[in-house]
């Protein structure tokens, strides 16, 4: 894979690395024929990013080894995105020096290579070393989704401002009375003399496209949502907002003719019972033990004809080819966690596939077997 990155254009290369930062630790890096795919995941598998730049972004683009491969697609690998983050680390600084960016990746060289052209003749080279990966691919459907929102970046940007940095889930809220309302989450067991709650509302005529069926609330994590409303601001690119009931995966989109951009980030599911012994103005409780799982998860597939957004499976019920393996919960450090994605909690999980090549296909053609994403609640 070649492919030369020139003018504004680089500076927007590195604001998505750095929107991408916000969710995961490795970043999948996959030359395909519809433009190079940068994807990555957090440790909970409960939020995936994928930023997709269309050729028509590059000035050069060869998603395979060689002008006569052009009709594969290239060698895929991950990489830590500590590394490939310092590389666009100031942002400034690459739109006043930097004129052209050269990306390189070859199944035989034993480096990524990413080098930035400077002014007066200044070559930057920064050669990572990676890992050979399998295409990570989340399975949705926007479709699917009851309701969707699509507001200009400002709007969410000056809404979530007034939300501390320190402040790990929001709790979104709409009503087809044209009533949308942010509020942040907070525990059960939070101490009152530790508890600030902020609550901001927004009108329907603030937005440039409401479809809200019925009242629902869902909540998610904020730390990846400020990442992507910050590239959106950056770009000037309305936000398309897709959700559901509680526990099924809330969808947050970008769309231009150079760039596709998808943020899926899991909710909670809300334990219907305690709902109903809560007034309005109360904090919902939720319950994860009795949650119906497999009616909310979005089945792996193992395929080489995976896409990304491919549509979702219209109800729980499965084609027989896919089999489920019993679900899991993930260990977690409580010490180690970070403000926006808590493992502690039990967020529902995302599935993604892995779409193998055809060599790998055969291999893997002998069992059924697939593994599910886990649960990101550590264990109680």
């Amino acid at each position: 894979m070649k492919c030369t990155i020139t003018g504004g254009n680089v500076k927007a290369l590195g604001k998505a690395v750095h929107s991408l930062s916000r969710v995961g630790d490795e970043i999948y890096i996959e030359p395909l024929q519809e433009g190079l795919s940068l994807r990555t995941v957090n440790a909970s598998r409960s939020a995936y990013a994928c930023f997709l730049f269309a050729p028509l972004f590059f000035q050069l683009y060869q998603p395979g080894e060689s002008e006569s491969d052009l009709d594969a697609d290239g060698f895929r690998c991950k990489v830590l995105m500590k590394s490939f983050l310092a590389i666009f680390r100031s942002l400034p600084s690459l739109e006043k020096t930097v004129e052209k960016c050269l990306i390189s990746l070859s199944s035989h060289a034993s480096r990524f290579r990413v080098q930035l052209y400077c002014k007066y003749g200044v070559i930057k080279t920064h050669d990572l070393s990676f890992q050979d990966c399998e295409s990570l691919q989340a399975v949705f459907d926007t479709g699917q989704c009851a309701h969707a929102l699509h507001a200009p970046p400002r709007l969410l940007v000056d809404a979530v401002v007034h939300f501390p940095l320190t402040q790990a889930e929001v709790t979104l809220s709409a009503s087809p009375s044209g009533k949308v309302t942010l509020r942040s989450y907070l525990e059960e067991e939070t101490e009152p003399s530790r508890m600030m709650v902020t609550e901001l509302c927004l009108s329907e005529d603030e937005f440039q496209a409401f479809h809200v069926k019925e009242e629902t609330q869902v909540t998610f994590c904020l730390k990846e949502f400020r990442g992507l409303l910050s590239f959106a601001e950056s770009s000037n690119l309305p936000l398309n907002i897709h959700f559901d009931i509680p526990g099924r995966p809330a969808i947050f989109t970008l769309e231009d003719p150079v760039l596709n951009v998808h943020l899926v980030l899991a909710t909670l599911a809300e334990r219907e019972s305690s709902q109903k012994n809560n007034n309005s103005t109360s904090k919902p409780a939720y319950d994860f033990a009795g949650d119906d799982i497999d009616a909310y998860m979005i089945a792996m597939e193992t395929t080489c004809d995976g896409a990304e957004g491919a549509e979702a499976p219209p109800s729980p019920t499965f084609p027989s080819r896919r089999t489920f393996s019993d679900t899991r919960e993930l260990e977690s450090d409580p010490e180690g966690t970070v403000p926006g994605t808590p493992p502690q909690k039990r967020f529902r999980s995302l599935f993604f596939g892995s779409v193998l090549s055809p060599s790998q296909l055969l291999v893997h053609s002998c069992t059924s077997q697939e593994v599910l994403a886990e649960d990101s609640e550590g264990e109680t």
